[in-house]
């Protein structure tokens, strides 16, 4: 960095967009920014020579320079308005999450700003950097931390009443409940999201992070078809601002279709206008689950675990729910093995469903303790004995019915004779 300073104006903005290289156009930003001149004119150029340099510096993945920015720019910051810097900082912390592998990079950030903005008293940026840092420490799997920030940022901001900072934040505390499976309060807050998104105007993108979170919870409550319809909402709302997350919506939307036994609409909804725009390793996951449980496949619904590893095993959601999904269809397999059977080998069983002895076992077991079927392990000879499902003999019920029956026309009988009395 240049010791001589550039004059704040457009032809220096210009010189730096026309520099041969990024390194070269990023010195003379910064030599732009040194000019000590304070006029209405300089502060206007130099607030768009940090927009750009921001943009290089996040080009070049040099995430330690933008943090030192922020501290160099803190002179500047006294001389304009606190919306202008509210912006500028924001600008710089969402630069800073675009390089990968920062995360601890914009946790110390955003702590170090929280600090400046206590100390400034600027209660606006502060309340907006907290938000932000929970939900960096939600990511980074520091709950606690999180739940103890975003606690009393929520009893502050609900006395400021800012109604949009306030579903962001409710938002959040869903999430973070969700994470922490405490289902209950994740319901709560993001029910204080929609309570407080009623009263203003909610921008399309924010609108859809709640319809997904809501399509969310209520697929943990196996609500499939109102998740579906959520997860619907969220996808047209995300599609329509073609928002990255439109995808995860679409791969949540199949998932329903999967849950609730209509795997073969799952074709159709890919192969639509809609679907075919987001044609990836996320839909064919989908389509791999989809098939393998149209065709009751254990074997193929593994092999679409192992070949799609990332989309199902390594997103939480889609992973919880198809754990249940392949229990259910080991199940629904193994009883259709063993119906012909009054005796069996287990590793015959075994050797038909394509699973090793052990697995098996442990799941007959199971299925015996749950009365899925009646029966019972010999250990010893290796076998599965089972028993006829045992007839209940009718008589009893009826005989009890006909006893309630009796009782009945004589408590009526009783009641006739007790007027006739009196």
């Amino acid at each position: 960095m240049s010791t001589s300073y550039l004059p704040a104006t457009t032809d220096s903005i210009a010189q730096a967009l026309e520099a041969k290289n990024p390194s070269e156009g990023i010195s003379i930003l910064y030599r732009i920014l040194e000019n000590p001149s304070s006029s209405p004119e300089s502060l206007r150029i130099k607030e768009q020579a940090i927009t750009n340099l921001s943009d290089l510096l996040r080009q070049e993945n040099r995430a330690e320079e933008l943090r030192s920015l922020l501290t160099l720019l803190r002179p500047y910051f006294a001389l304009i308005p606190k919306a202008k810097t509210a912006k500028i900082v924001r600008g710089i912390i969402d630069a800073v999450a675009k390089i990968p592998g920062t995360s601890d990079l914009q946790i110390s950030l955003c702590k170090e700003m929280v600090q400046w903005t206590r100390a400034e008293k600027r209660t606006f940026l502060r309340q907006r950097v907290e938000a932000r840092l929970a939900a960096l420490l939600m990511e980074n799997k520091e709950y606690s931390e999180a739940l103890n920030l975003l606690s009393g940022l929520i009893k502050e901001v609900r006395r400021l009443d800012d109604k949009l900072l306030l579903v962001d934040i409710d938002l959040l505390e869903s999430k973070l409940h969700f994470s922490l499976r405490n289902l209950p309060k994740a319901k709560a807050a993001l029910t204080a999201a929609r309570t407080a998104a009623n009263a203003i105007y909610v921008p399309p993108a924010q609108q859809g992070t709640i319809d997904l979170q809501s399509g969310i919870l209520h697929a943990e409550e196996k609500d499939y078809k109102t998740a579906y319809s959520y997860f619907f909402e969220a996808f047209e709302a995300f599609n329509a601002l073609e928002d990255p997350r439109a995808v995860f919506s679409l791969k949540y939307m199949l998932l329903c279709k999967i849950m609730v036994s209509q795997a073969d609409d799952v074709a159709g909804i890919i192969s639509s206008k809609a679907g075919l725009q987001y044609v990836g390793p996320e839909l064919d996951a989908m389509k791999a689950v989809a098939d393998a449980h149209a065709k009751r496949s254990l074997k193929l619904f593994e092999t679409a675990l192992r070949d799609f590893k990332a989309q199902l095993e390594e997103d939480p959601i889609v992973h919880r729910h198809l754990s249940s999904l392949y229990d259910t269809l080991l199940e629904q397999n193994l009883c259709r093995l063993i119906e012909p059977f009054s005796r069996v080998e287990i590793a015959h069983i075994a050797d038909l469903i394509e699973l090793s002895v052990d697995h098996v076992e442990k799941k007959l077991s199971q299925m015996i303790l749950d009365k899925k079927f009646a029966g019972t392990l010999d250990q010893g000879a290796g076998c599965l004995v089972i028993f006829d499902d045992p007839k209940t003999d009718a008589i009893y019920p009826a005989t009890l019915e006909t006893i309630s029956n009796v009782g009945k026309v004589v408590d009526s009988l009783y009641v006739r004779s007790a007027k006739i009395m009196a």
